[in-house]
């Protein structure tokens, strides 16, 4: 089995890609927006996510930042936080 490869000069590498993916996490303005309300409940809709995976990445960001005031809960298939 041979392999179809080509070999090329250049006259230099290419820099580094110093961009290293997001900052934050893309689910984190879903609880800065629960914060930001002034509801003591909430439950979290239309994210096309499954309610497991929601709640451990909403975790994931409580925990990172210390937020001890918010709680993440899953019933019947729904993301609810709670303050």
């Amino acid at each position: 089995m041979s392999l179809n490869f080509s070999v090329e000069p250049v006259d230099e590498k290419p820099k580094k890609n110093t961009h290293r993916g997001r900052k934050g996490s893309k689910y984190e303005p879903i609880l800065t927006a629960f914060l930001e309300t002034g509801h003591k409940l909430v439950r979290v809709d239309s994210t096309g996510l499954s309610a497991a995976y929601l709640s451990i990445a909403i975790n994931k960001i409580i925990k990172k930042k210390g937020i001890d005031s918010v709680k993440v809960s899953v019933r019947d298939g729904k993301v609810f936080l709670e303050k």
